[in-house]
């Protein structure tokens, strides 16, 4: 096994992937079905020759482009382990601290009730559904199969009794359903400028671009969110965004515009790169 795994860092790292060690790694047990500490165990046995090509293949598809959570079929995310596929985003460690900002923030109601726009894979609907037994969530895309991907996630993870699935944009299914005087409205929105586009990783092209891309230099979706956000929050409800960087002081301004929304604030990342954008409705 050592040595498969020494022969797929060697490729990786050729074709240009900085974690090759890491990824070849990640392929091999998922290959073999063994978790971390089982491999090291069984680190000096050899591989069967059909387990051998499946890990050449794997490899080969990584040197392409093709995102390792896309290869073994699921992406870890608050603990939680959601399947994705090209379907939807690979949920990130950013979308996380959106989590965490929600979770603070909600913890002490009794009940709650959160909209989740452009779920995607489900990530956020289904961690806070998961940390928080009290949490309502609509979660709502224009993706049809984005949706199911994310209902698939909500039954894995037992939380699809308090999640209603909505197909649409951006807030018209909240509207249509009654979804009004909610706690929060959260959004990872599609936030890569186009005329940037060309400059993603490799990997990152393979992820739906309708995901991907905004106008007005990838604030066009926080943009329509601070105006149909607010009528839908009750008074001291939040509206939380992620946004990439260097936005964070575009989307507050656009906040700022709102006369319901105040208590503006940005959460950083580990780097210190503010990473999320909320406000409170008056």
């Amino acid at each position: 096994m050592r040595e498969a795994w020494l022969l797929g860092r060697a490729c990786l790292l050729a074709s240009g992937v900085e974690a090759g060690g890491l990824e070849a790694e990640v392929l091999l047990r998922h290959v073999l079905g063994l978790g971390r500490a089982a491999l090291y165990l069984a680190w000096k046995r050899p591989i069967t020759p059909a387990a051998w090509e499946r890990f050449r293949a794997l490899l080969e598809e990584r040197a392409r482009g093709r995102p390792v959570p896309y290869l073994v079929g699921y992406r870890e995310f608050m603990g939680v382990e959601l399947r994705v596929d090209e379907r939807v985003l690979i949920p990130r460690p950013e979308t996380e601290i959106l989590v965490e900002f929600l979770l603070n923030v909600l913890q002490g109601l009794a009940e709650a009730r959160v909209i989740d726009v452009g779920t995607g894979s489900g990530a956020i609907a289904v961690a806070l559904a998961r940390f928080l037994p009290q949490v309502r969530v609509l979660a709502v895309d224009l993706s049809a199969d984005a949706l199911a991907v994310a209902r698939e996630n909500a039954a894995r993870h037992r939380v699809a009794e308090r999640i209603t699935f909505a197909r649409g944009d951006l807030l018209a299914p909240a509207r249509r359903r009654g979804w009004n005087q909610v706690d929060a409205i959260a959004s990872n929105p599609p936030y890569v400028d186009p005329a940037n586009a060309g400059t993603l990783p490799q990997e990152v092209r393979h992820e739906p671009a309708v995901a991907l891309l905004a106008a007005e230099g990838g604030t066009a979706f926080h943009a329509r969110l601070a105006v149909e956000g607010p009528p839908l929050l009750r008074p001291g409800g939040w509206l939380a965004v992620e946004v990439g960087a260097g936005q964070a002081q575009a989307v507050s301004e656009l906040f700022a515009r709102v006369g319901t929304l105040g208590q503006i604030r940005a959460v950083n990342d580990l780097a210190g790169i503010p990473r999320v954008v909320a406000a409170r409705r008056r």
